[in-house]
């Protein structure tokens, strides 16, 4: 292009146009550099932080791994060794006579059938639990109170039998065993207690059978765990029908009653059963051992009623002489309360018993107890004539004497209007009964002997020898009182 005919400032126009265009292209390089300086550095801090994160990844891969293989070894050890527990409160959920008579052979049937039946119900009922699982079962009870009832009752020949069951119970399994907690107020519920709340939050321990249907006292430790993660793992025998507490709540928890194995009534102990029932003692002093002429002669027995913490002294016969003995008067086969008040209406009264250095108590929660620390009772009196009237009113003496009374509907009377003379016979009644914790009972409300009314002290034998019901270590006792145990109310 000439610039010959262009003008000077045409020409100076056009330079300054090339120098602004010049200027924009420095800005514009300028501004490149820039951000290509801000990516630099942002693509070294994210390499950076991505160098971070492959570390951090690599370094939680591994500990990942690490905490599945412990898991793993720690699941392995849990699911060693997974069991089922069976606990039964013996003292109540007692096995079916036939099988204590038969003593260790008996035993040892009943921890096969026990086993079993255990073995059939988590096979059919509980799929979750492994198929390997073990059967742990532990039987608590006081034996020698047991062997007692059981003899007393007639189910076996004799107390040692009951000890023999259990010695099978325990040899026919490795992982079955009968616990003796010995005498005292709830000792085998404690022990219980504690195992089932042990067992409960054991991982080990797929489920928990427990026998304990005769026992309301069970239903408070039940009712704290009604969560259903906790009901579902408890299965509740039943051996005798459940009692009212533990009725209403049942319903939470499986249920189920193992055929020919528990009893299902409570033994009796109100009923004497025939071999136990006492005979009159033969003596000229009873009408029924004298000849009809005799007894027609003979003084009748003096009615009179003292209080139960005062001794009586009534003169009995000294000189016995033996006759056949009645059977109409004396009926072998009663079994109620009202043949025992039957037969103490023809008893003779207890000898004197030594005025004791220390007054029986008079309220409701001390023990006398003698110099040995053995319960001590006052002396028995009746009255013949009120005893009678008595046998003939069907009274409930549980709940007259004890005012607790577990049977509901109950067979015999609540209702009645007791006086004070007939509250006095039932009193003397329920004594001619033992105690089964004998003279280390420490139930203030106990209505049971705890020694042998017709015994005197110093000798092991009372006038119904052999036949009568009580211990030969409950005859003879020193009956004389130095101290008293009161027992707190819980």
């Amino acid at each position: 292009m000439a610039l010959e005919g262009l003008p000077d400032h045409a020409l100076r126009d056009r330079f300054e146009l090339l120098r602004g265009a010049e200027h924009h292209k420095n800005d514009l390089i300028m501004e490149l550099l820039r951000r290509i300086d801000n990516l630099s550095n942002d693509y070294q801090q994210m390499s950076l932080d991505h160098q971070r994160e492959i570390q951090f990844n690599r370094d939680g891969q591994l500990r990942e791994r690490q905490l599945k293989d412990e898991l793993r070894k720690l699941q392995s050890f849990m699911n060693r060794d997974p069991f089922v527990s069976v606990l039964i409160d013996g003292d109540g959920m007692i096995f079916e006579d036939d099988m204590i008579r038969r003593g260790e052979v008996g035993g040892k049937e009943a921890a096969a059938i026990l086993w079993n039946q255990i073995k059939d119900y988590v096979h059919e009922k509980l799929p979750d639990v492994p198929s390997e699982c073990r059967i742990v079962t532990r039987v608590y009870a006081n034996l020698k109170g047991l062997a007692e009832v059981c003899y007393k009752a007639g189910i076996a020949e004799r107390a040692s039998l009951v000890e023999d069951f259990y010695r099978g119970f325990t040899g026919s399994k490795i992982l079955f065993d009968f616990i003796d907690v010995g005498p005292g107020k709830d000792r085998a519920d404690e022990k219980i207690t504690e195992l089932f709340k042990l067992q409960l939050s054991d991982y080990r321990c797929h489920h928990i059978f427990f026998g304990c249907s005769h026992d309301n006292g069970y239903a408070r430790l039940l009712e704290q765990y009604t969560e259903p993660s906790l009901t579902v793992r408890v299965t509740l025998l039943e051996g005798v029908p459940f009692e009212r507490e533990l009725s209403l709540m049942k319903n939470q928890y499986s249920n189920v009653r193992f055929e020919d194995l528990f009893r299902t009534e409570k033994i009796n102990i109100y009923n004497l059963p025939q071999h136990f029932v006492p005979q009159a003692p033969v003596s000229s002093s009873t009408p029924m051992a004298r000849a009809p002429s005799e007894a027609a002669a003979a003084p009748p027995l003096q009615n009179v009623y003292q209080s139960p913490y005062q001794p009586v002294t009534v003169n009995p016969n000294p000189n016995p002489s033996p006759a056949p003995s009645n059977t109409s008067t004396m009926n072998p086969k009663a079994t109620s309360w009202a043949s025992t008040a039957n037969a103490a209406a023809q008893l003779v009264s207890p000898p004197a018993t030594p005025t004791p250095t220390v007054s029986y108590p008079m309220t409701s929660e001390e023990i006398p107890r003698n110099r040995y620390g053995q319960r001590i009772d006052p002396p028995v009196v009746y009255d013949k004539e009120v005893v009678n009237k008595v046998r003939s009113l069907k009274l409930c003496n549980v709940h007259f004497l004890r005012r607790d009374c577990a049977y509901d509907p109950c067979t015999h009377s609540h209702k009645y209007k007791i006086t004070k003379n007939e509250l006095q016979s039932l009193k003397t009644l329920a004594r001619m009964v033992p105690c089964f914790y004998g003279s280390e009972c420490d139930d203030p409300k106990c209505i049971y002997g705890h020694r042998c009314p017709f015994s005197v002290t110093g000798r092991k034998d009372c006038s119904f020898g052999d036949n009568c019901k009580f211990e030969r270590e409950l005859h003879g006792l020193d009956a004389t009182v130095v101290r008293t145990t009161k027992v707190g109310k819980k």
